[in-house]
């Protein structure tokens, strides 16, 4: 069952994190799943000599959701995560009220506009132009906003004289960069976006970052599925882990981005145990143990502007590994990668490694900009290549300084020169 009010919900833009508690709810899904019937039979024949056949089925049920639940506040976005085949884009199309769920409920408020699939509401005998009146209407548009809203529609989306074209001549990115086009100049309450926009330019998807970044300072609602896990823990408030179909975490995008990496690590391992190969013998290396200390510093300690950083890592390997590397990289809240190296770029090469080895980095006179850090460890082949990562295997904290924005701390002086 899927229900729609037609009320508008926009919270106000200086929305802050505890005040999405008190907003209202736009979406609410309770106790949602979706089966889908997967026939093993490819034509009739093979259907009708499979009904011949006692204890033979024919099809067989697959559940892309499991008792989902799920409530989406106005003035937040929030990403979907998961492998692929864990239900995402299923819940995305759900959500938007493009599938029926098979048990449970979805209730929407306001206007919502959907970029679900490539082409998806696109008529390929269409002009460009027609498609735009269709769509338009489709999401709720009069024929006068539509014409009013045209011209924007169009220059956004840099179609140009193609948009006298019927679309089926048109590009992926094309398709996309209309579709994109006409969902936003609807004025949705609640945008749901998927993948889709990996298909356009890089000018293109920058100029849907930016609006997508403008909607959210108009406090409007973004539901955002991607793989690009530094998009996601820069964009959402939260974001929401779904694997085999059901929810394994609901939370803050980096704990999201945690989570779903241990899936994706743990998947991994079964993939190698599946081929008959022990965990072990495919990674014989791991990293055990990182530490962090800056000196004269107490530990957990703001950072400030020039301290040292060391960073020690314990190394092992089951077997004599002859020649081997080892280094770290150093991402922000957001995914940032704002520093990172090795010991093959620094010119140091341990010792053989036989069982364990405790190898220290230190990083002099740090000028990271203010907020959180996580450390990635890892031990590599002399070519780079990885052996074993520990993901955020350790974070520190560099001070607030109002006086600079970014990631980086640069001193800077400034004085007027006469005309």
């Amino acid at each position: 069952m899927t229900m729609s009010i037609d009320n508008d919900i926009i919270v106000p833009t200086d929305a802050a994190g505890e005040e999405f508690e008190n907003a209202p709810t736009v979406v609410s899904i309770k106790d949602v799943s979706k089966r889908f019937v997967i026939r093993k039979d490819n034509s009739l024949k093979e259907r009708i000599v499979t009904l011949g056949r006692a204890g033979r089925r024919n099809s067989e049920d697959f559940w892309a959701l499991r008792d989902v639940n799920l409530e989406i506040k106005a003035g937040t976005t929030v990403g979907l995560l998961g492998p692929n085949g864990s239900g995402k884009s299923t819940l995305l199309k759900v959500i938007g009220g493009i599938l029926e769920p098979t048990t449970g409920s979805v209730a929407r408020r306001g206007r919502l506009a959907a970029l679900i699939e490539l082409g998806a509401g696109m008529h390929p005998d269409l002009t460009g132009r027609e498609n735009v009146f269709l769509n338009a209407a489709i999401l709720g548009l009069t024929q006068e906003e539509a014409e009013e809203k045209f011209d924007d529609i169009l220059a956004f989306s840099g179609i140009g004289d193609f948009i006298d074209t019927q679309v089926k001549f048109y590009s992926s990115g094309m398709y996309v960069r209309l579709a994109f086009a006409v969902a936003i100049h609807t004025d949705p309450d609640v945008l749901l976006v998927d993948e889709v926009l990996a298909v356009g330019d890089e000018q293109f998807q920058k100029k849907c970052l930016d609006k997508i970044r403008e909607f959210q300072q108009q406090g409007r609602t973004i539901v955002l599925v991607s793989h690009a896990l530094g998009q996601v823990q820069e964009l959402c408030d939260q974001a929401v882990v779904l694997h085999h179909g059901e929810v394994k975490f609901q939370g803050s995008a980096r704990l999201a981005v945690k989570n779903f990496r241990e899936i994706l690590e743990g998947r991994r391992i079964a993939e190698a145990e599946a081929a008959g190969d022990e965990p072990e013998e495919v990674t014989p290396g791991s990293v055990d143990a990182v530490t962090i200390e800056s000196p004269g510093r107490a530990p957990g300690e703001e950072l400030q502007p020039g301290d040292d950083l060391i960073i020690r890592m314990t190394l092992s390997h089951t077997t004599p590994l002859e020649r081997w590397s080892s280094g770290f990289k150093i991402e922000n809240q957001f995914g940032h990668l704002v520093y990172g190296t090795d010991s093959r770029k620094i010119g140091y090469w341990g010792d053989p490694l036989v069982g364990s080895t405790t190898v220290e980095y230190r990083l002099e006179d740090l000028r990271f900009g203010p907020g959180p850090y996580f450390i990635h460890a890892f031990l590599a082949e002399p070519t780079g290549e990885h052996i074993a990562i520990m993901r955020d295997s350790a974070r520190f904290v560099m001070s607030d300084d109002p006086k600079h924005l970014g990631m980086h701390r640069v001193t800077t002086s400034a004085r007027e020169l006469s005309a």
